[in-house]
Formats: C-alpha cells, structure tokens, sequence
C-alpha cells in the first residue's frame, strides 16, 4: 500500500474528471454561484510553472460590450479560419466553436509580459511559460468540471486584438478565452470527435521506448 495514494474513492474522481472533461460550447446563462469562479482561478493558480515564474494572468470580462467586442473577433477569425481550411470550410462553417454571449462568465487567460529574465528552465525552451500557463489552464477545467461547471477555450482570435480591448501591457500574450458555466449537459465524448471533425488515437500511437522508431506497443 502507498500511503500518499489518495483513498479509492479520490482517485476515482480525479479519473473522472480527466475523463469527463470536454470542451464545450454550449451553455446555459444560470450564474455561478459566488466564490465559485475564485475556485477555479485559484486551482489554475496552484499549477506547475517552469522556475515558478507563474507566468499566467486572468482577465475576468465583466462588461458585456467588451463581450460582444471579443465575440465579434472571435467570429471575424472564425470566417478567416473556414477561408484557410479549404475543401473542409464549409464543415469548419456547421461547427460551434465558441459560447461566449451565452456563457455564465468569460476569462481570458494571458502570459505576463517582462517574461525575459525568466531563464531557470527557458533558456533553450523559452515557451516553456506556455506550456506552464497551459498547466494552469487544465487546472482550472477540471476543477470546473468536478463542480459540474462546463469550460470552453477559444483559440480563434487574433492576440494583438484581445490585447487592446483588455488593455494589456506590451509583451503580454492572450492565450485563450474561456468560456465558463452551467450546461444542460456534457458531451458524451469530444465533440468534434461526435462531429466526425477527428478522432481521438489510441494511446499506443502516442507511445515509445527509447526511440521514436519503437512504439510501445511493440516493447515485449
């Protein structure tokens, strides 16, 4: 026995909410309840981060025009994407891909800026700040989703945009636009695998020992 093995019971649930955690994109308006989005910050904020630099920073967008301005990038970026995809446009074009006016609460995520000191870990993998914000964000998904409270993040907007409308600082980078709040229900698996978009590979594609020419699933 492992005695700093969570009980049967915990370990259970931190499985599930890995699981069960999906990207959604429809929601309900039901606000969350108070301190409930607090949670979910300070869950991402007791993520890992390279030379603990903490490089993330969360913007709550409380004002609705600032809202509908941010929705209107992200739509705008929408068309642009479907223009880039090709024979897959007009598939692209049937996807929700965000639920930012329906949602309970927006958040856009961001790296600081005077991230250049930052060296301890960086110096040959500089967007190891990325990947830590990154941490931070799956942090706060699944506490959400152990609340039973829905995540979404957009991607489809342009950074320097998303920074003047939050006056952000020179040499700070948007990452992403949660969507956060209540849903009717979770999807059954990730959407775009339901929508036929992709489909999740199986973990033996993704594994290998020693080399990338031996998958593990190859290892006797």
């Amino acid at each position: 026995m492992n005695p700093h093995a969570f009980p049967p019971s915990e370990i259970d649930g931190v499985y599930r909410a890995i699981r069960t955690r999906r990207d959604m994109r429809h929601f309900l308006s039901t606000p969350l309840e108070p301190g409930q989005l607090e949670r979910f910050v300070t869950a991402a904020h007791q993520a890992p981060s390279v030379g603990l630099m903490q490089p993330w920073r969360f913007i709550r967008i409380a004002d609705r025009d600032l809202r509908r301005r941010i929705h209107a990038g992200v739509e705008e970026e929408r068309v642009r994407t479907a223009n880039a995809l090709g024979q897959r446009s007009a598939d692209f074009m049937r996807l929700k891909v965000e639920g930012i006016l329906e949602c309970a609460e927006v958040v856009v995520v961001a790296l600081m800026d005077k991230r250049e000191p930052y060296v301890f870990g960086r110096r040959t993998m500089p967007h190891m700040d990325l990947a830590s914000a990154s941490c931070a964000i799956q942090n706060f998904w699944l506490a959400a989703r152990a609340e039973g409270i829905g995540v979404g993040w957009v991607s489809l907007f342009d950074p320097e945009r998303i920074r003047a409308l939050c006056k952000m600082p020179d040499g700070s980078e948007p990452i992403a636009v949660l969507c956060v709040g209540h849903v009717a229900e979770f999807y059954p698996a990730p959407m775009l695998e339901a929508e036929g978009w992709d489909k999740r590979h199986p973990v033996s594609a993704m594994m290998y020992v020693d080399t990338w020419e031996t998958p593990a699933a190859a290892d006797g």
